[in-house]
């Protein structure tokens, strides 16, 4: 009876320390990221303090004259993160379908290996093969001939000069498919067979079980899939800054030069000569990070919803 007592008591103890050592672990996250944020903010207050809420509106970005705005960035990162996602988010859902339903046994495990691969070269390499590689494809032979047969639309107007939006839009793609891909890849093999079975057996094709057993059933895990590639191609840096051009203005047109908060940050951090410069460029962190953080509670806000209103 003691001894049984003592062991129990042991037991209580060690899950107690469990409990305790993971609530610190959760709560250090919290601690983390109120730090990060306090500290953008103090650093930032300078620029908050003389430009306030026109920095946000503002396209103005003149060191000379300490004159700062961080709307040019802003919508570089959306368009190039949007064009991203409109691109990657269709591929990498086919591949993952393809490699957890349509490939044959051989071919499975190569593939997802290489594509796993992929996601582990580092992004600086993209940079250079977009730049050198890709940049002169698209100025040569892919925006001559979107221009010729979509000129008419402002988004595919202008000079081909290879380098722009769309340039950093497809780096970007690629280099957050293998992110995408396989996580959903992962989250298909988890779809119970039977379920499959069940449909098959009553004469569903192989596009109807993956359209209402498959996707409905893994339609959370994909999401998280294609956040977590969102918010890789949000903060993304080396890739982009060699092929968006790194020019402060604003077009229409997805052939032209722009700008994103990570690639100003890391042309212009080292030559800031000014607290209000410097300020300005924590400040652009700063909202870079809230957006990161607004994007991410906002899909987690939709997944709870989703789930329980039952998928509808």
């Amino acid at each position: 009876m003691k001894q049984n007592m003592s062991t129990g008591g042991k037991k209580a103890w060690g899950d107690t320390l469990f409990r305790s050592l993971t609530l610190a672990f959760a709560l250090g996250i919290l601690v983390l990221f109120a730090g990060i944020l306090v500290a953008l903010w103090h650093e930032s207050l300078p620029a908050i303090e003389k430009f306030g809420f026109s920095f946000l509106t503002s396209a103005a970005w003149n060191p000379v004259k300490d004159e700062f705005g961080a709307i040019i960035p802003v919508v570089g990162t959306l368009v190039s993160t949007l064009l991203a996602m409109l691109i990657a988010v269709p591929l990498s859902i086919g591949v993952a379908l393809f490699l957890a339903e349509l490939a044959p046994s051989w071919m499975r495990a190569p593939f997802g290996t290489a594509i796993e691969l992929l996601a582990a070269i580092p992004s600086i390499v993209y940079g250079m093969w977009g730049l050198f590689v890709l940049a002169p494809i698209m100025a040569d032979h892919v925006q001559p001939w979107l221009q010729t047969y979509l000129g008419f639309i402002p988004l595919f107007s202008g000079a081909p000069m290879g380098i722009g939006m769309l340039t950093a839009g497809l780096v970007l793609a690629l280099m957050i498919l293998p992110f995408i891909a396989s996580v959903t890849r992962d989250v298909f093999l988890m779809v119970p067979k039977n379920l499959k079975e069940a449909a098959y057996g009553m004469g569903a094709t192989t596009w109807e079980v993956v359209r209402d057993v498959m996707i409905p059933y893994g339609k959370k895990g994909i999401v998280g899939a294609v956040f977590l590639g969102m918010g890789r191609a949000l903060g993304e840096t080396m890739a982009v800054t060699f092929v968006i051009g790194n020019a402060y203005h604003l077009s229409w047109s997805l052939f032209a030069p722009g700008n994103s908060i990570a690639s100003t940050l890391a042309n212009e951090f080292t030559e800031a000569d000014s607290d209000v410069y410097l300020a300005s460029l924590i400040e652009l962190g700063l909202v870079l990070f809230l957006m990161t953080f607004i994007v991410l509670g906002a899909a987690q806000i939709w997944l709870r919803r989703s789930v329980a209103g039952g998928g509808k």
